[in-house]
């Protein structure tokens, strides 16, 4: 058997754990069965571009340097391979989505420097500042209240809404049945509606 041909029979775990010991021929391979979702995941929240490009590099880079600190179990909780990679992925294109709105807020022009002639009559417009603004506070109120879930609802709704997995993939990739992952969801969504209501973003 050829080398890479045994590196494609490991599961994404022992190719993490190897790459840790400095494995650049594993951390290939983790690259090459991830890449394709990862971009994914920064797409969702940053758009078609350069930035998502950018994020997916930047996370990568971190993955290495930090593939040691993977753990497959953490206070008696399963964690997967591929949601620790999704949340590093996910971490740091929020960051780059609100340093893009901070940047966009300090270039504001006054109220008396706004016309109309300023407004673009034809094409769809580019959101404003403002915009950008709003939907970055939104994504800090839906990080806040995503932190509140318990495991199995956070863990099953990342995978569904930033990984974009069909329940049946969720399930799958989760280890557990596919009726307690649309439970898990369906509930996880219902609290995650409460917490953002309790705060104002979302009417109740």
């Amino acid at each position: 058997m050829k080398p890479d041909a045994a590196l494609d029979t490991r599961s994404l775990e022992t190719l993490i754990a190897a790459a840790a010991q400095g494995d650049h021929a594993c951390f290939a391979r983790v690259y090459e069965r991830t890449h394709t979702h990862l971009f994914g995941v920064a797409v969702r929240i940053l758009g078609q571009g350069q930035a998502a490009e950018d994020v997916l590099q930047e996370a990568y880079v971190s993955i290495w340097k930090n593939a040691g600190s993977y753990r497959s179990e953490v206070g008696g909780q399963t964690i997967q391979a591929m949601t620790w990679l999704i949340a590093i992925v996910r971490n740091k294109a929020l960051d780059a989505y609100r340093a893009r709105a901070r940047r966009k807020e300090n270039a504001l022009p006054d109220d008396g420097d706004l016309h109309a002639d300023d407004v673009p009559s034809t094409g769809n417009p580019a959101p404003s500042a403002l915009q950008l603004l709003e939907q970055a506070t939104e994504a800090l109120h839906i990080d806040g209240c995503m932190n509140t879930l318990d495991g199995s609802y956070r863990q099953s709704l990342a995978l569904a809404y930033y990984q974009g997995l069909s329940h049946s993939e969720v399930a799958a990739q989760m280890g557990a049945p596919l009726g307690s992952v649309k439970a898990w969801i369906r509930r996880g969504l219902e609290k995650l509606k409460g917490c953002l209501a309790a705060q104002g973003v979302v009417a109740s």
